[in-house]
């Protein structure tokens, strides 16, 4: 199976007239389709950066980022400085070569719904925006109203739903234009802990029956634990992939765990990828047998999988005591 996404030695840094900033360095891994992935790592090592890297609003410093096999680039230190002496249609120009804006969607933390719109005419802006606002999309949209439960509110104004059927209407509006690959950037972290749990799930059944392919940014360990497919632990600032750590719940397996592998089986990020996709077989898994987020947390493997990446994301601090 060819990956979705992948990335190869990426390395990005801000810079200002105090300097420079180096904000994500060497990062190398794939996502392949149907994949759920979540990054996680400290605060501002760069983890939201990644994401706007993906999506072509920043561009690496060095590195490639090769998306569905059909676009990429790479970069070097001389190239981004001749980029920054371009004018803005030549960067436009570079941006669409480098990806299809269409075949991505961009979930952001706050669902920024327009009161002065309803919450249809809210999902409906992408799709305007990008001028494909036909017959097959308003139907695709309906569609989706009705299978999510928002049918009955599709005329009402964002301040009249609750928190989690905001995020609900966000991500519809998100999946709105049949996007390829989902960038979530911790879209449950305006919502209280219960709302959170209830919206977790209702994403999940939505990614898994619509067969995206997302990758999640998330300070949350129980989050990333009960919904990913792999997650990506990074290290403090500038950010470098520690471990790839493959999530596997023995009530999800086919024959239960027959291989009697560990559970806490992870990747060498430093290995060259093998194209392979580790979940395979799994992560595509579209069966009642696959757990939902709620599910997994009351599992004897979520204790386990909490306390390995909690030692990860603390063994910078460890090793300088």
């Amino acid at each position: 199976m060819k990956p979705l996404l992948e990335l190869n030695h990426v390395s990005y840094a801000y810079h200002s007239k105090n300097g420079e900033t180096a904000a994500l360095s060497d990062l190398s891994f794939q996502v392949f389709p149907g994949e759920f992935i979540a990054v996680i790592g400290p605060s501002g090592c760069g983890k939201s950066t990644l994401l706007s890297l993906i999506s072509g609003l920043l561009l690496p410093e060095s590195g490639t980022i090769l998306y569905t096999q059909r676009h990429a680039k790479e970069f070097s230190g001389h190239r981004r400085t001749r980029l920054a002496r371009t004018d803005r249609r030549q960067n436009e120009l570079l941006l669409s070569d480098q990806t299809n804006r269409n075949s991505i969607g961009y979930m952001l933390q706050k669902d920024h719904l327009f009161e002065w719109r309803t919450i249809y005419r809210n999902i409906l802006l992408g799709l305007e925006i990008q001028h494909r606002l036909d017959e097959n999309a308003r139907a695709r949209v309906d569609k989706m109203l009705k299978d999510y439960g928002l049918e009955p509110f599709r005329d009402a104004r964002p301040s009249e739903l609750s928190g989690g059927m905001r995020q609900r209407a966000a991500l519809i509006r998100t999946l709105a234009p049949d996007p390829e690959l989902l960038l979530l950037d911790e879209p449950f972290s305006a919502l209280d802990y219960q709302t959170r749990l209830a919206v977790c799930d209702d994403v999940a059944a939505i990614l898994r029956r619509e067969r995206k392919t997302a990758l999640l940014v998330t300070h949350d360990l129980s989050e990333a634990i009960s919904m990913a497919d792999r997650i990506l632990v990074l290290t403090k600032r500038p950010a470098r992939i520690r471990t790839i750590l493959t999530i596997r719940f023995i009530r999800e397996e086919p024959d239960g765990n027959p291989s009697g592998r560990s559970p806490l089986e992870q990747e060498n990020p430093d290995q060259t990828p093998s194209g392979t996709p580790p979940f395979e077989g799994k992560a595509s898994d579209k069966s009642p047998s696959r757990l939902t987020p709620f599910e997994r947390r009351g599992e004897p493997e979520f204790q386990e999988y909490f306390h390995y990446l909690w030692k990860e994301l603390n063994a910078d601090e460890q090793n300088l005591q």
